[in-house]
This record gives C-alpha cells, structure tokens and sequence, in this order.
C-alpha cells in the first residue's frame, strides 16, 4: 500500500476551507501521528486519506496499489466513537470477516484470536452494546486488526476513556503495530503522541506546518505554531 502520497490537498465545506494545500510522503514502518490543536484539520485530513471523504482539490496516491478495491480492503479505521453492531462481541469481528470472504471456520477462530490479544476472549459472548467505552473500543481494534490491513488510521482512540483504558488500547495499538501494520493516527495529547509517534505531521489551521520525528518536533519545533502547541498556548 505504502508510500501514500498527498498532492496539494484541499477541502473546502461550504464557504470554509478546512484542509489548504497540504503534501506529504507517507512511508511504511513508523508510526504516524497527526498532531494539532483542536479544530485544526486532523481528523478531515485522516478520511480524506482513508477515503471517507473527496477531496476538493489535490490528489492521493497509494503507490502499492492502483486498483480502488484494493486499497479499500486493504486498509482499517477505527473512530472516537465505535459503532458495534447490535450482536454480540464475536459476532461484531466475525461480521467484518465474513465481508471479506473467509470461511465461517476461518472467521471465528480468527476472530478468537484477536479477542484474546485484546483481553476480551471472555466476553465473546457479551452483547457489544452493553460493553464499555473501553471495551468497545478495544473490540474495535479487534474488528479492525482480525482484517489484517496493512494500513489502520486512528481518530483519537483514546478520547473520553480513563487511564486505565487508555493504557489497555495503547498496548493494542503497539501490538497492532509490532505485527507488521502501518498505524497513522491522530491526537491532540501530547503524552500519547510521545509514547505513540515515531513521526509528527503537526496541523494547524489547516496547513501541514511540520513532517518531522518525533525527538526533532519536540525538541527544535520549526514552526512558532508547533512550539506555542508544545508549550501548551494553543487547545
């Protein structure tokens, strides 16, 4: 799938122009995180990537495949706030394999597999809705992660949980990440970035200010914007 490439990307939502002219190589094995403060873009720049939404101007180009079948199966996201499906948590991951054509004897004991990295295995049976934010939001890595992408974009997946839960989804996006995926995710935490990230794209207003390491963003920030952000000037 990789590298992804944008072209002077643009969105404009009525008079707005939310995403103004933003290029960047996007390579294979770090993970990438879109930082930025509130408002800023990052979330519209990550379902314009993913395909969610149409750019107004600008191009995206997957170099590991041309074909736009492909490119939709081979590639996750997981949002803010999951929607599960009104069944239970085996059935939510063996929907999403089922989709993708694998055999029912396939499709549970992958999705056994997940479950167990991700600490539900006993709750297989629990009705997806009654779970937890937290639990929901991790059987959403797995309904993501039992599809093998070789890309899974994050939209603030740890927004609204408590530190516990955090700390449990942050050990399944290194997982996801350990077993060969590419993770490009957004967040405005600071902490997260830095424990996540090994590249920053840094966001502001709209425009890519900064494509940097992550050591590089916090240490010698280029822009004022990212260093008033570092400092915690902006929401």
């Amino acid at each position: 799938m990789l590298p992804l490439e944008l072209h002077d990307l643009t969105f404009t939502a009525g008079n707005a122009e939310i995403i103004r002219g933003v290029s960047a190589r996007i390579e294979a094995g770090p993970r990438t995180v879109i930082l930025g403060p509130n408002g800023a873009g990052k979330s519209v720049l990550m379902r314009l990537c993913h395909g969610l939404l149409a750019p107004s101007a600008g191009r995206i180009v997957w170099h590991g495949a041309k074909n736009g079948d492909v490119v939709r199966r081979r590639q996750a996201m997981v949002f803010q706030r999951p929607v599960m499906l009104r069944r239970s948590a085996l059935a939510n991951v063996i929907y999403g394999l089922k989709l993708a054509g694998n055999s029912h004897s396939e499709c549970e004991l992958r999705a056994m597999d997940v479950l167990e990295v991700v600490g539900l295995a006993q709750h297989a049976a629990r009705p997806a809705r009654v779970m937890s934010g937290g639990e929901q939001q991790r059987l959403a890595l797995a309904r993501a992660w039992a599809l093998g992408p070789d890309v899974l974009f994050l939209d603030e997946p740890t927004a609204n949980l408590d530190p516990a839960s955090t700390q449990d989804i942050e050990r399944i996006i290194n997982a996801i990440h350990a077993s060969g995926t590419k993770i490009i995710m957004t967040t405005h935490n600071l902490g997260q970035a830095r424990r996540l990230g090994d590249e920053i794209l840094f966001i502001s207003n709209g425009r890519l200010m900064e494509h940097t390491p992550i050591d590089r963003f916090f240490k010698q920030p280029v822009s004022s914007e990212a260093a008033a952000f570092i400092r915690g000037e902006m929401p």
